[in-house]
């Protein structure tokens, strides 16, 4: 990253990355449901719950709430630490309490992701290989980090319409961070990134659940 992306005039980095790194974490709440459930069907840990008088969807939210737990707990660390170098909740409980809740309901639906890949592969190496190569590019490849307005013309686009921006510019102004003012070229998503953030989380729960409870049948009906 470089120090032109990390110099925003009048803004204090600090705060102003804090929620970036929180929407990172949320996001690798797939890789976590990804590698246990994968561990847990490899292991036949699953097959010896099925011979149990619960509901096979027991398994998956189990994993699931375990998983948000997780990140959660990360979150919770990182809100505490965050007071230390100067983060503030400057917008009310009401606006605090709306971006911790867009920060869990991303989280969600990146979780069914992790189902759709922890099913689909047949080892943790291949988990963490693919999770490794697409999450990370992902949380990257957005205002996470850096400011997009200092990124070439392509990667700006591709910054400015990522999910994790939307999700990190909500939580910013949710939490009244300041910041340099929006272009007014800005995308769409970075205007509204409260309604962004979940228009994402819903679409991609309606696109990956389906295919991920295929997915999750499938391996443990073989």
């Amino acid at each position: 990253m470089s120090s032109g992306a990390r110099q925003i005039p009048g803004v204090d980095y600090k705060p102003w990355l804090l929620p970036g790194i929180m929407a990172q974490t949320i996001a690798f709440s797939a890789f976590i449901v990804a590698i246990g459930l994968n561990t847990d069907i490899g292991k036949g840990m699953v097959d010896r719950l099925r011979s149990l008088p619960i509901r096979r969807s027991s398994i998956l939210i189990s994993r699931s709430i375990a998983a948000l737990i997780h990140s959660s707990i990360g979150v919770a660390v990182m809100s505490v630490t965050g007071l230390f170098i100067g983060w503030r909740l400057h917008d009310g409980v009401v606006n605090a309490l709306i971006g911790y809740g867009l920060l869990l309901l991303f989280g969600f639906a990146m979780i069914w992701i992790g189902i759709l890949v922890g099913s689909a592969m047949r080892s943790v190496e291949a988990v963490n290989g693919l999770m490794f190569t697409t999450i990370f590019p992902i949380t990257f490849l957005s205002n996470a980090f850096a400011r997009t307005d200092v990124m070439p013309s392509w990667l700006r686009t591709v910054a400015e319409w990522n999910p994790i921006s939307a999700l990190s510019q909500a939580m910013r102004d949710n939490w009244g961070v300041a910041g340099q003012p929006l272009r007014a070229d800005a995308p769409w998503p970075l205007h509204h990134p409260e309604l962004a953030t979940i228009i994402w989380s819903v679409g991609i729960t309606l696109v990956i659940a389906p295919l991920a409870l295929r997915a999750f049948n499938a391996r443990t009906t073989d």
